[in-house]
């Protein structure tokens, strides 16, 4: 596969968008996002059961829309003592919203309310990024995962990052997701686990 311009980044989220550029940008990989090229479409129904599911269903038709090989993710929280819940459903958990940062806030609160009555140590949790990268007719060439674990705290800290970052504690470093600086956060996160292998996997297939 030859790349010719930047790779499409099936997303109109900009922290999203410079996580995954923070990582195969020193790679020499270009990357843009669904604003740059003012590719106007519906947004697809992700319905998959998987995170697998919806990066693929994603990838898939971002690249056939904007005929141009496409990046796609789909990720989120898994919380052991809610059952993995909640996982693919994790950006709407609560509803829509108006606003990113009006869900993400509605988010973290229904969040809290349901592990209310869980103990610390059994609020296991984790992040997870599955990956998809699909050329322009809509073939999936590469997948990867990523996941990135943690405990979820009583309250929000930290300003960094997006999500249910704020809640993510990491006991190794006593700090949240969102207290990290972002080349640490990438460094481990479920996003940059996932991006990493993803860029080997391009690497591979350019030279083909």
């Amino acid at each position: 596969m030859r790349l010719s311009e930047p790779i499409l980044v099936a997303t109109s989220n900009p922290h999203k968008l410079e996580e995954i550029a923070a990582v195969l940008g020193p790679v020499g990989i270009e990357t843009v996002g669904l604003e740059d090229i003012g590719l106007d479409v519906p947004e697809p129904i992700e319905d998959g059961e998987t995170f697998e599911a919806n990066a693929r269903l994603k990838a898939a038709y971002y690249a056939r829309a904007a005929r141009r090989p496409c990046l796609a993710d789909d990720s989120g929280l898994e919380v052991d003592a809610l059952g993995g819940a909640p996982g693919v459903y994790s950006a709407r958990y609560a509803g829509l919203g108006e606003t990113r940062a009006q869900r993400d806030a509605e988010n973290n609160a229904k969040l809290l309310r349901e592990l209310n009555d869980v103990a610390r140590e059994k609020r296991t949790a984790r992040f997870v990024c599955a990956m998809c990268l699909a050329d322009e007719h809509g073939e999936v060439l590469a997948e990867t995962r990523g996941e990135f674990a943690g405990v979820i705290i009583d309250e929000a800290r930290g300003s960094n990052g997006f999500g249910y970052d704020p809640l993510l504690w990491l006991a190794d470093v006593g700090k949240t997701s969102a207290e990290l600086p972002p080349e640490q956060k990438n460094a481990r996160s479920h996003r940059g686990a996932a991006t990493r292998a993803m860029a080997e996997r391009l690497a591979a297939l350019t030279e083909l």
